[in-house]
């Protein structure tokens, strides 16, 4: 299956219907791959939901990532600190490395860093 982390913005994106991000939402609904998350990232989703739309908005996104069957909980092995620009982005990379992630969603191109890194693995990203 495929092994995916996903940016914050793009959670945010895929929330509405009428978002053209909505797709995100429609392939993780019919399991179409693991939502690998860390405490962190759940932080991060909890805080930027909240804000973004309700308090009960983000409890109900994130109740389903908590009993969804295909997200995975891990935690970071190691912390990389491959970007210098917003080092808060740097939790999606370390838990992209640590469980070997096929892609992680974003369209932020604080991650272009894994274009420049020619000795770590292959990691695609949908931008």
């Amino acid at each position: 299956m495929i092994r995916a982390i996903i940016d914050t913005n793009c959670l945010r994106a895929s929330i509405p219907p009428r978002s053209p991000f909505y797709q995100l939402y429609l392939d993780f609904r019919d399991s179409k791959f693991e939502w690998f998350v860390s405490t962190e990232i759940l932080l991060e989703y909890e805080e930027v939901l909240s804000r973004t739309y309700s308090a009960n908005t983000a409890q109900l996104v994130l109740h389903q990532l908590a009993i969804a069957p295909n997200v995975v909980y891990a935690e970071a092995a190691f912390r990389w600190q491959l970007i210098q620009n917003d080092p808060d982005d740097n939790k999606f990379c370390d838990l992209a490395l640590s469980v070997n992630a096929d892609y992680l969603v974003s369209e932020d191109n604080d991650f272009d860093v894994f274009k420049k890194r020619s000795h770590f693995p292959d990691l695609e990203w949908l931008d």
